[in-house]
């Protein structure tokens, strides 16, 4: 112990303490262990699936005495989040390989500051889940893709850019992936770590959904976790919330197999002799997982509680939070709209999953507002004194909150309604 802490147990004021005391005032003092925390806050459990040997890096044979192929899934470098799997080809062969070309967004970087509606329901469905993609905002942390499907996926996908977040707004299906399969419906977020490969498979079509890429990890919020990774008792959702693959699917098939890799702001098209869902077993920290916005069990206070209480995830320098169905403040003079804020440091962006929005005019199912950082935005003239005794909301809305500005794109301003910037304004004023 250094000197100036054994004065601090003495006291400041020359008293002695016991050494119980002593003992205890040292333990308040030692830092609290948050290693595992800082490798374990990705993923909500450890998982396994499969046939997997005793230990790992051990000979592991086929039934005719062939070795699978070991495969370990790493994040940052051997340090983060991991998977080990178990093929029965060799994941490092490749038939062939064709550059499809660059597919990187163009921003837009001269746009004028103000406040935006785009009203992405007139959207033709276009392509498949990801050919359908279609760029309307972004920075060097995250990119947010509408997607109105219309097609199924018929190749592989694999992002090795960037984590993804989709969004399913309509539709249900099963998301294939190599960990496994993922039943989704209507409200499911699903996570997609990168590097994994994967093929959305829809029950019906057209639908809607969102895509949005991270290029940093997409994780459950640091304060809904303890020191060893599990959500705490006042957290919104819970691991039995959290859907990880639920069935392996191991095929063992010979052919030509196709696998989109992003990579480099490119697409390459990578022909494999045999199925990419050759694992017969798979176990770590690493994989794709949903969850469902109605599963989100919305905090309500007194008066009314800030955006932060709908946080759901946070990646790189943003966070996306649910705005869902819930129980409105319950003070008797309290104002259950939200307040006017200004947004000094982020920007705001709110995909509404219907028109049930009390603060806000003219929005309909599919509709997006982009509020940027420097300028103030709030209830709308009127929504104030029309919410005053509501005692819930039905609204249902995903929000994404970035630190740094977003750049729209050209596809974003064909779906622009330009007089949003306008519904602020006072009776008196509305002939501007």
């Amino acid at each position: 112990m250094r000197p100036d802490e054994a004065s601090r147990i003495e006291g400041d004021d020359g008293s002695r303490t016991t050494p119980s005391q002593k003992k205890w005032a040292a333990l308040r003092r030692r830092p609290r262990r948050t290693t595992i925390l800082r490798y374990n806050k990705a993923m909500p459990r450890y998982h396994r699936l499969g046939q997997l040997p005793r230990y790992r890096h051990t000979q592991f044979r086929k039934p005719n005495g062939e070795l699978y192929s070991e495969q370990l899934f790493s994040t940052r470098g051997f340090s983060g989040p991991m998977a080990t799997m178990y093929h029965i080809n060799l994941p490092t062969e490749v038939a062939g390989w064709e550059d499809i070309g660059d597919v990187s967004v163009k921003f837009l970087t001269d746009e004028a500051l103000r406040h935006r509606h785009l009203k992405t329901r007139t959207m033709p469905a276009r392509g498949d889940a990801l050919s359908g993609r279609i760029p309307l905002m972004g920075n060097n942390d995250v990119i947010w893709y509408q997607v109105h499907v219309a097609e199924q996926m018929k190749d592989f996908y694999k992002n090795a850019e960037g984590d993804e977040l989709l969004f399913v707004h309509n539709g249900s299906g099963v998301c294939e992936t190599m960990f496994g399969d993922i039943n989704f419906s209507p409200g499911d977020y699903l996570v997609i770590p990168r590097g994994t490969i994967y093929r959305m498979q829809f029950d019906s079509l057209p639908t809607m959904m969102l895509a949005i890429e991270s290029h940093g990890p997409i994780e459950i919020p640091n304060r809904y976790r303890n020191e060893v990774g599990q959500l705490l008792e006042h957290a919104p959702y819970s691991e039995r919330d959290i859907r990880p693959p639920h069935e392996l699917k191991t095929y063992d098939q010979e052919g030509e197999f196709h696998v989109i890799v992003k990579a480099r702001k490119r697409h390459t098209r990578y022909t494999y002799r045999f199925h990419p869902f050759d694992i017969v077993g798979w176990d770590g920290f690493c994989y794709p997982w949903a969850f469902n916005i109605k599963d989100f069990a919305p905090i309500t206070g007194k008066l009314h509680m800030p955006p932060p209480i709908h946080q759901t995830f946070h990646g790189h320098n943003f966070v996306i939070c649910s705005f869902c169905p819930r129980i409105l403040d319950f003070h008797p003079d309290a104002i259950v709209v939200p307040y006017n804020h200004s947004n000094v440091d982020s920007d705001e962006v709110l995909y509404y999953c219907n028109d049930k929005f009390g603060s806000r005019k003219g929005i309909e199912e599919g509709s997006i507002t982009l509020h940027p950082l420097g300028i103030p935005h709030g209830p709308q003239p009127g929504a104030v004194e029309a919410s005053i005794g509501a005692t819930k909301t039905e609204e249902l809305a995903v929000m994404l909150d970035t630190y740094y500005p977003l750049m729209l794109t050209e596809q974003a301003l064909a779906l622009e309604d330009p007089n949003y910037w306008k519904s602020w304004q006072t009776k008196q004023l509305s002939g501007v």
